[in-house]
């Protein structure tokens, strides 16, 4: 039996936020860095204030234990630290089996109810996430609609998170696990290869906060220097080490707006994937 199945599926989520936040990623609050406006202490509270209602994923809807950990945020946090976190994470926790975890993630948003997208945008309206332009159809000021992936297909080619309620969680099971796994770097500590999942993806996938706050071009000129992060030669060498530099100076060149704050949210989600899973078991190398 591994340490991970003596946690609750709260305390893993947790755990992954936790790992996620901590990890010095580039652009990102980490152990290293605080913006302006929200410190890692802020990620940590918040990663503590969601854990007891995660606990409950068995017995609440997907609405409530949203909206439930939105406000349980906000006691800890006078701004938006982890709303695509746990629009990501609540599906995920809701699973019961880990064997088919993405198909039962996909299929509690499915089978959601009116209710629960009412509760969702509530939700998003409590966090005012950044960078949130106004739709003609399904805004998030206005009345929520009938189901919540009427929304979230609607901004799937915008919206990441929303891609993933949209997809079943194909990016973060095809493309955030496997950069999280990567064979060729088992030697790394997992603080440095979360730092490489996290680039590696960037460079994949232009970060859609970004994009939502400084447009599309901006966004793909964050991947093209990440990918020279991965282009330079093997993780957390000299030349790495170099280029992650200029991408980390480049992205906090202008407060914290070129913040790859989705993609933190999609690597989160990755690894409660991967805790869930026991691909990645404490005590933690």
């Amino acid at each position: 039996m591994s340490a991970n199945t003596e946690l609750s599926i709260g305390q893993l989520a947790t755990l992954a936020c936790t790992l996620e936040v901590c990890a010095p990623k580039p652009g990102n609050v980490h152990r290293s860095a605080d913006f302006e406006d929200v410190t890692l202490q802020d990620f940590l509270a918040s990663a503590i204030a969601i854990g007891p209602v995660l606990d409950q994923a068995h017995t609440l809807s997907l609405g409530q234990l949203i909206l439930q950990s939105v406000q349980a945020t906000s006691h800890v946090t006078r701004t938006n630290t982890n709303l695509g976190m746990i629009l990501l994470l609540a599906p995920l926790a809701m699973a019961q089996n880990t064997a088919s975890l993405q198909k039962e993630a996909a299929a509690a948003i499915e089978n959601s109810t009116s209710k629960d997208a009412a509760d969702i945008y509530q939700a998003i309206s409590l966090a005012k996430p950044g960078g949130m332009n106004t739709s003609s159809e399904h805004d998030v000021a206005g009345d929520a609609p009938s189901h919540i992936l009427d929304a979230m297909k609607l901004a799937a080619d915008r919206d990441s998170i929303a891609r993933q309620y949209a997809t079943g969680f194909a990016d973060v099971f095809d493309q955030v696990v496997p950069l999280l796994l990567d064979t060729n770097l088992q030697t790394l500590p997992l603080s440095q290869r979360i730092v490489h999942a996290h680039v590696a993806l960037m460079a994949q996938s232009p970060d859609t906060l970004i994009a939502r706050k400084n447009g599309a071009e901006m966004a793909q000129q964050s991947a093209v220097m990440a990918q020279r992060v991965i282009d330079a030669g093997p993780p957390m060498e000299e030349d790495y080490m170099q280029q992650l530099a200029n991408l980390d100076f480049w992205l906090r060149c202008d407060g914290h707006k070129r913040n790859p704050g989705t993609t933190a949210d999609m690597i989160a989600a990755g690894l409660l994937v991967c805790l869930r899973q026991e691909t990645i078991v404490a005590p933690f190398v």
